[in-house]
């Protein structure tokens, strides 16, 4: 059941572990199950139970927040969470899946779906203790190496979870690391609060900045001229991509929806695509402006100006593309497109399918979109760019800070599954005692089981052994004894 103190359960190889720990598998020291699917037979029924999933765990916190029901008739109890019982998200994205949250008993008589793995430890394995065990896998990367993706989905199945290896202190050894790293790890959390706090100050004072430049239409001023997007420039989707031209004689590198952010064309991962014949169509010019086709709904419309890198780049469909015309700078462009953005103009074009919005060229073409003078322009745009790169500094602070805390956080993890957190006493019993103790007791409750359907088997037989035989029926036709009966005449010889 466990390994040595130098190999990691279904990893290759760990560090050494501290005296009185020893290694297992997460399946040798609780039980793993999967949540149950849902069906739309089970939408309605008698035992209607209310149950959490994926939306509702993240890490170390439980949302009840648009929780469902079905119905459980027959299965509850199976499903029933219990306080203690931790749930890790089976599908996520990559550097979520398996994030971790305590069960604390609220809300009450839930159930889990199996969009949720359920861990339900052995005695002598503290709740608190498996929970940062997860917690640090979750940060270290081990669940993502442990994942299987598909289409931008990671999923881990309870069958990959039970293999992952667990470290296992001495269960004194467990009570004082969870009290230890509880005080430390709240210190982070309320710093990660106040910086998710300040960046949506520094979000709504980038809306404000940008409306102020841009109001609502009803407050444009009358020398503005107002016009549409097709009006004020030109708009063209990009091209689709196909898998016969992943190769060809006229190979280019092309942005996609992954390459541009808010005012920000990120390069590190640009694809290529063969382009011939039609690369003089696509190929994008200093000063386009580039807005998310599909996306998120809040992020869908997001702009981004191209300024020339790299060089010689088209764009494909998950793009739409803004060439302004006579009479609209470049950069004004970009700042109405920023202000519908962050104004929830763009979200009210949309249409959305699997959660995913959509804005198409012709919606985006007859938003409507207002010209000053051309001095104006030059004017607010010079304003609105001193003025949101206070912002951006603050927001770039931010970001640092927030780095910093997930740093100390693996930090700290790693720190107290080296043993170096707290100190190790003697007189705790070894893990390895506690491991073998876990055995015994699930050996014992198997063949209780195992003993208890026996059980319930030979009842089944001795009370069909046991049953009288059925009465005869009316139209029995059982003779008596020594009775004769006589043929119909069609039957007689």
């Amino acid at each position: 059941m466990s390994t040595s103190k130098t190999e990691g359960v279904g990893d290759g190889g760990r560090e050494t572990l501290p005296d009185g720990w020893a290694w297992a598998a997460v399946a040798d020291v609780g039980v793993v199950e999967l949540g149950r699917s849902r069906h739309p037979d089970w939408h309605e029924g008698p035992e209607m139970r209310p149950y959490l999933r994926v939306s509702n765990v993240f890490e170390d916190r439980i949302d009840p927040t648009g929780m469902m029901e079905m119905d459980f008739s027959g299965v509850f109890e199976k499903y029933r969470l219990e306080p203690g019982d931790i749930l890790l998200n089976e599908g996520q994205s990559p550097h979520l899946v398996g994030r971790p949250a305590m069960y604390r008993g609220e809300p009450a008589d839930v159930a889990y779906t199996n969009s949720l793995i359920r861990f339900r430890g052995n005695t002598g394995i503290l709740p608190e203790w498996a929970l940062l065990v997860f917690r640090h896998h979750l940060h270290s990367g081990r669940f993502m190496r442990e994942a299987r993706i598909t289409t931008n989905i990671a999923h881990l199945s309870a069958a990959r979870l039970k293999v992952v290896e667990f470290p296992v202190p001495p269960t004194a050894e467990q009570h004082r690391i969870a009290a230890a790293l509880d005080t430390r790890l709240a210190r982070l959390e309320a710093i990660e609060r106040a910086v998710a706090s300040a960046r949506r100050d520094v979000d709504a004072l980038r809306k404000a900045v940008l409306l102020d430049a841009v109001p609502e239409p009803a407050d444009w001023p009358e020398h503005w001229t107002v016009t549409t997007t097709d009006k004020a420039g030109t708009v063209e989707l990009g091209r689709a991509r196909h898998p016969d031209w992943h190769t060809g004689p006229k190979v280019r590198p092309y942005l996609r929806v992954a390459n541009v952010f808010e005012d920000r064309i990120d390069t590190s991962d640009v694809k290529n695509m063969d382009f011939s014949g039609v690369f003089g169509k696509y190929r994008l010019e200093p000063g386009d402006i580039l807005l998310n086709e599909g996306q998120s709904p809040h992020l869908v419309g997001r702009p981004a100006m191209y300024r020339g890198i790299p060089e010689g780049v088209a764009f494909t469909n998950s793009l739409l593309r803004f060439r302004a015309g006579d009479g609209v700078l470049p950069g004004w462009a970009l700042l109405v497109f920023r202000r519908h953005l962050h104004a929830g103009r763009f979200m009210r074009e949309v249409r959305i399918t699997t959660n995913l919005a959509h804005l198409s060229g012709a919606r985006l073409k007859r938003v409507e979109f207002p010209v000053p003078p051309l001095d104006e322009q030059r004017r607010l745009v010079r304003s609105v760019k001193q003025r949101l790169a206070s912002l951006d500094r603050i927001e770039r602070g931010l970001e640092r800070t927030g780095r910093r805390n997930a740093a100390l956080r693996r930090a700290l993890l790693a720190e107290a599954f080296a043993g170096r957190l707290v100190s190790q006493e003697p007189a705790d019993e070894p893990a390895e005692e506690l491991l073998k103790r876990i055995r015994v007791e699930r050996e014992a409750a198997d063949a209780e089981r195992k003993a208890a359907r026996k059980a319930a088997r030979a009842g089944k037989k001795a009370a069909a052994t046991a049953a009288p035989p059925p009465a005869a029926k009316p139209n029995d036709t059982t003779l008596a004894d020594g009775e004769q009966t006589t043929l119909p005449l069609e039957f007689s010889s």
